[in-house]
């Protein structure tokens, strides 16, 4: 099984999504549970797409983390968009 990381972030009215390894593939969903679908997709397309060239699938490097930073830093910076 090969893993590709897919980032997903979420604008005022929608979410986006891009894979790190496969530059130019990107989605968009109204849901997060949607752009993964669509990007899961997009992904599927593009790689059957460089088969059919004959060209050789790109090797996934990327790996997305989180950690967790103190709320008080962001309410220190009056951050908007804190998770309650």
């Amino acid at each position: 099984m090969v893993t590709y990381t897919i980032i997903i972030e979420e604008g005022k009215k929608n979410f986006s999504a891009y894979c790190p390894d496969l530059p130019g593939v990107i989605a968009t969903g109204k849901t997060e549970d949607q752009t993964f679908e669509n990007m899961k997709e997009a992904i599927k397309f593009h790689l059957e797409g460089l088969q059919g060239i004959k060209q050789s699938l790109p090797t996934p490097t990327s790996k997305a983390r989180k950690f967790q930073i103190p709320k008080k830093l962001f309410e220190k910076f009056n951050c908007p968009g804190i998770p309650a």
